[in-house]
C-alpha cells in the first residue's frame, strides 16, 4: 500500500518557509505525539540549519504516556528540547512559552545597534497537527482560524505573545515523497493526508492489525468484543456487526465499518495509543 500526497500549494508554502525562516531565532516544530517520527518533516530540519529548535509533542493526551516520555528522552539525547503538550487543556503550554522566551538571540545587526527585540519564533508542522489550537492556547485568545481538513492553507501570521516573544504561524506542509511506506500510512491514520490519497479499508485493515498486536484491550473495550483474535478481517467484521453496519444479504458494510474505526482512533475513543517508539525501545513488544 503506497500513500503519497503533496498538493501544489504546498510547494509554494515551502518556498515561502525558506525565506521566512531567515527572520526567526527559534523553530518550534509540532509533531503528533502518536507518530513523532512520521510527523517530523525532513524539509524543516534541512531549512532550520543552525537555528535553535524546540519539539512539541502535541496531542499527548491521545498517545501512550510511557512512550511519549521515551520520545522526550530520545530528543534530549540529540540535544533538542522536547515538550509533551495537550493544547486543548493547555498542558505544557507555559513550559513551551518559557523555553521560547529563553532562546538566545543571535542577531548581529541588533547587537551592533544595541537594539533589544523580542525572540522571534516560527511555529511549523504538518497538516492537522494542531498548530492553530496550540497558538491560540499560547496567545490566550482565538487568533487563528482552525479547521480539520488537511491542506487548508492560511497566509503566514505574526502574532505578538508578550513583549519579549513573537510567533510566526505558517501553513502546514508535507514533503514531496515519503521515504518509506509506513510514513504515509501513519500520516493517513492521523488525518494529515487528504482522504482521496488512500483507500480507507486498506488503511483500517493495517491499523486494526496493529491494534490487535499491541492494544487488543482497546478494541475489546471500545467495541464490546468477547475476545480479540489474530484474524484482522474477522475482528473488523465483528465490529461492523456489533454496530449494525450491514448491507443487503446480512453482510457487513466494510466501508462504513472502516470509517467508524478510523474516526474512533483519530478522536481518541480507543484510548491513548502510540504507533511509533524511539529506537531505544525497538525490539520491545510491550506498548501498554
Amino acid at each position: 500500500m503506497v500513500v503519497q500526497w503533496f498538493p501544489g500549494h504546498m510547494a509554494k508554502a515551502k518556498r515561502a518557509l525558506k525565506e521566512d525562516i531567515k527572520m526567526v531565532d527559534v523553530v518550534v516544530e509540532l509533531l503528533d505525539a502518536r507518530i513523532p517520527a512520521s510527523s517530523q518533516n525532513p524539509i524543516l530540519k534541512e531549512l532550520s540549519g543552525n537555528k535553535h529548535r524546540i519539539i512539541v509533542l502535541n496531542k499527548e493526551d491521545t498517545a501512550n504516556p510511557y512512550i511519549t516520555k521515551a520520545w522526550i528522552k530520545a530528543f534530549h539525547d540529540e540535544g533538542i528540547k522536547a515538550i509533551a503538550v495537550d493544547a486543548l487543556k493547555k498542558k505544557g503550554i507555559n513550559e513551551t512559552l518559557n523555553s521560547i522566551a529563553q532562546t538566545p538571540i543571535k542577531d548581529s545587526v541588533a547587537r551592533r545597534l544595541n537594539i533589544i527585540r523580542p525572540v522571534r519564533a516560527m511555529v511549523v508542522g504538518i497538516p492537522n497537527v494542531g498548530k492553530s489550537m496550540f497558538i491560540n492556547s499560547i496567545v490566550g485568545r482565538s487568533s487563528t482560524k482552525t479547521g480539520n481538513r488537511p491542506g487548508v492553507t492560511k497566509g503566514n501570521q505574526w502574532i505578538k505573545i508578550k513583549e519579549n516573544v513573537q510567533l510566526l504561524d505558517t501553513p502546514g506542509i508535507l514533503w514531496p515523497k515519503f521515504d518509506d511506506e509506513e510514513t504515509g500510512i501513519h500520516l493517513a491514520y492521523v488525518n494529515s493526508i487528504g482522504p482521496k490519497a488512500f483507500d480507507v479499508e486498506e488503511i483500517v485493515f493495517s491499523l486494526t492489525k496493529f491494534l490487535i498486536g499491541n492494544y487488543p484491550d482497546a478494541l475489546k473495550e471500545r467495541y464490546n468484543l468477547s475476545q480479540v483474535t489474530d484474524d484482522t478481517d474477522a475482528i473488523i467484521e465483528q465490529i461492523g456487526r456489533a454496530r449494525g453496519l450491514l448491507v443487503k444479504g446480512g453482510n457487513v458494510d466494510l466501508q462504513k465499518t472502516s470509517e467508524i474505526i478510523l474516526k474512533d482512533f483519530r478522536g481518541g475513543q480507543l484510548g491513548r495509543i502510540s504507533l511509533e517508539k524511539p529506537k531505544e525501545m525497538e525490539g520491545l513488544n510491550e506498548y501498554n
